[in-house]
């Protein structure tokens, strides 16, 4: 075979080689405008069905990347490669990736199950992962909270799966807890309606349930007053100061003293001296 025989043959294999590379460069933004549009379409289906956004992001993701994955099979299958080894070697690749990634594919599971079962939703107020704030993203592998000192903290999905979740935005309304120390002397039940009273007059307290005002414990400086004002999340830290205000002013207009705690020192027979603690009278 003389040179221009090879050069012939040389020059043939190149075109069909560019041939098959333009073909493949073609095929390959045609399948990715396929995509596209596939990823679209399905979109304003889930869309239609009023399926929650996450989960439809979350969904669209997944399809897009194993198209993809099946475009480049189906293009080096358009070259002549075995894609049967190809196949076998992606799986073992992927193995070897899951055995080294086991914490990030942890995640990616909790991030579905989230998703999924939907203990909470972007805009919750939420404590999961020792992180107290509302949600801003739920994504594949990890959750972002925004603080309540305006914070944006990433927590990772398995750590808010394999804990406790606290849905404050789940029910209607929730109850503010505090508490109101009175002098012995006083008359708690003009103390509590007079507290009820005022509280009533606080922005945002709910009328059903009502607030709750009642005697929970003892000390020495006299009796303690729980008050529980209920209130939808949204306005919970407002009524919470609105409220400790409001105990502070009604008992200042009523009058009463500032609690406070006394001992008396009483002689013993042998010369020594006892501390017996007695409770206070007002003022």
């Amino acid at each position: 075979m003389n040179f221009q025989e090879i050069t012939q043959v040389a020059i043939a294999l190149l075109t069909t080689l560019g041939l098959k590379v333009v073909g493949a460069i073609i095929l390959f933004f045609i399948g990715l405008k396929l995509i596209e549009f596939c990823t679209r379409f399905l979109k304003r289906i889930f869309r239609s069905q009023q399926i929650e956004p996450t989960l439809i992001t979350y969904l669209l993701n997944i399809i897009s990347v194993t198209l993809r994955i099946v475009l480049i099979v189906a293009i080096l299958g358009f070259f002549g490669i075995e894609t049967t080894s190809f196949a076998a070697l992606l799986a073992a690749v992927g193995i070897a990736i899951g055995a080294a990634w086991g914490g990030l594919l942890a995640n990616f599971a909790a991030g579905a199950f989230l998703i999924i079962f939907q203990p909470f939703k972007v805009g919750d107020f939420i404590t999961a992962g020792g992180v107290t704030g509302t949600v801003t993203e739920i994504g594949l592998f990890t959750t972002a909270v925004n603080t309540l000192d305006n914070v944006m903290t990433i927590v990772a999905n398995n750590k808010i799966f394999s804990d406790n979740i606290q849905n404050y935005s789940s029910n209607p309304y929730r109850r503010v807890d505090l508490l109101a120390q009175l002098a012995h002397g006083v008359d708690h039940n003009q103390a509590i309606a007079l507290l009820k009273a005022k509280i009533s007059q606080i922005p945002h307290i709910l009328d059903n349930p009502g607030p709750d005002v009642e005697i929970l414990t003892f000390n020495l400086a006299g009796p303690v007053l729980a008050v529980r004002p209920y209130c939808h999340n949204d306005h919970y830290w407002q009524v919470y100061f609105d409220t400790n205000k409001a105990i502070l002013e009604t008992f200042t207009e009523a009058g009463y003293s500032v609690p406070e705690q006394r001992y008396t020192v009483n002689a013993a027979t042998n010369g020594a001296h006892s501390f017996i603690p007695t409770t206070s009278e007002i003022g």
